[in-house]
């Protein structure tokens, strides 16, 4: 009984090769077993250009090239740590990151989930918060010393009024004293 199975399978895998004739041959995964998916043994041949190229988020959508250009708005941000906190906009970093904020979450949840948009709108919002803070901290500055600046020129103007009054004084005693 052992030999007719043998027989059996040998049968069986003979009928195969016969079908099969070029399978020696042919790329793995290209019409394989019943089972096998011929997209996944396609997927494991691309190099990794082909798989960028392919993606959901590849090189030939809005996916990929949107996060590219918003490279420049942060870039653009970065730069301006340079510039006096004085001469920074105030709304258009408050906008700047309040978008870094909303779309970096937005990002994550939409589909296909695009992680290099949520990175590049996380930054932006950094950038933001980092412009904001510094136009809060130069405006806090610039109250305490025109406090200080008001209360010094307040002493002065009462300086000057006490010198006018004492020179006021000064004339009246003087004229006081001719009549006299």
């Amino acid at each position: 009984m052992s030999s007719s199975r043998v027989g059996f399978r040998f049968l069986n895998n003979a009928r195969f090769a016969f079908r099969n004739a070029s399978a020696p041959f042919r790329r793995p995964g290209a019409q394989g077993f019943r089972f096998q998916s011929s997209e996944a043994g396609a997927a494991e041949q691309q190099s990794a250009f082909q798989r960028m190229w392919n993606s959901p988020v590849g090189v030939k959508t809005v996916h990929f090239w949107a996060p590219v250009m918003k490279w420049a708005l942060v870039i653009a941000g970065i730069s301006d740590f340079n510039r006096p906190a004085e001469k920074l906009s105030l709304t258009q970093n408050c906008a700047l990151m309040a978008t870094g904020a909303i779309w970096t979450r937005w990002c994550l949840i939409i589909k296909p989930r695009n992680v290099l948009l949520a990175a590049v709108n996380f930054f932006l919002g950094c950038v933001g918060v980092v412009q904001v803070s510094r136009i809060f901290m130069w405006q806090r500055s610039q109250t305490g010393s025109s406090l200080e600046a008001a209360k010094e020129l307040e002493g002065e103007a009462a300086d000057s009024a006490k010198a006018v009054v004492d020179q006021a004084e000064n004339a009246v005693k003087a004229v006081g004293e001719k009549t006299a």
